[in-house]
């Protein structure tokens, strides 16, 4: 859940600009032509675009090819920064996002998140139904008796900030944190949303503390257009995914 790796520039074309937003700077990449597909990176707080090099497969390098994915690194992650207020959470993420995507003129997309962004991709159909046409959820985290976990790894995430924000209260810090996993299930919406959920849903199945797989296992017999994958990162298994997520992807492109 934590470290960085530098970026990299994968084949096809890479924009590479900062958007800015208010006192908010967006680092993202564009790679691709075609149906838009919003990736969110792993690494929990640290969730940046570099976090893809070290996962399963890269989905910019494989979905560049059909689509045009937009890779971001959320606030204060990566090169992305913004200020840290007592009122943050999930909230700020999701308007972050949606704002980029705004920037980029893009209406209707498709979601990818691994690790924390099974989360945020909720969190955006929650706020905008009508515009995200389908998610894919890479081992979401969840809460199953790791709440303390997450505590932890926001503590770890803010004490390499804090030198450089010594406008950021200590009780600040402690109400972003609580803002962000107090919360049930997947931290930002409850049960009763997912079963209400009609977008289509891909779920690739976690298997550890931060991603439990419960958590997985119960979205995808919730909501009610889910489709699961138990076996996704390895030989056979990793091969038949990437084809699956492609597949899922491209069927529930808006023509």
């Amino acid at each position: 859940m934590s470290g960085m790796l530098a970026s990299t520039n994968w084949q096809g074309r890479a924009d590479v600009p900062t958007f800015e937003n208010g006192d908010v700077s967006i680092y993202y990449e564009t790679h691709g032509d075609g149906f838009p597909v919003l990736l969110i990176a792993p690494g929990g707080m640290r969730s940046a675009v570099s976090f893809w090099e070290r996962t399963p497969w890269n989905p910019i390098e494989d979905l560049s090819g059909e689509f045009r994915v937009i890779a971001m690194d959320q606030r204060n992650a990566g090169s992305s920064t913004a200020p840290i207020r007592a009122d943050d959470g999930w909230h700020v993420y999701t308007r972050d996002q949606l704002a980029l995507l705004d920037h980029l003129g893009v209406d209707r997309f498709h979601v990818a998140g691994m690790c924390i962004g099974g989360p945020y991709c909720m969190g955006l159909i929650e706020a905008a139904p009508d515009r995200v046409a389908s998610a894919v959820l890479f081992q979401t985290i969840g809460l199953k008796d790791n709440r303390q976990a997450f505590y932890d790894m926001f503590d770890g995430w803010a004490a390499d900030l804090k030198a450089a924000r010594p406008d950021v209260r200590d009780e600040d810090w402690e109400a972003f944190k609580h803002n962000m996993y107090d919360g049930d299930f997947l931290f930002n919406v409850d049960r009763r949303f997912v079963e209400s959920c009609e977008t289509p849903l891909l779920v690739l199945c976690g298997a550890d503390l931060y991603h439990p797989e419960e958590t997985s296992r119960e979205i995808a017999e919730l909501a009610p257009n889910a489709t699961f994958i138990e076996s996704w990162k390895e030989g056979d298994d990793r091969d038949r995914a990437r084809a699956a997520v492609r597949d899922f992807l491209r069927d529930n492109t808006p023509t």
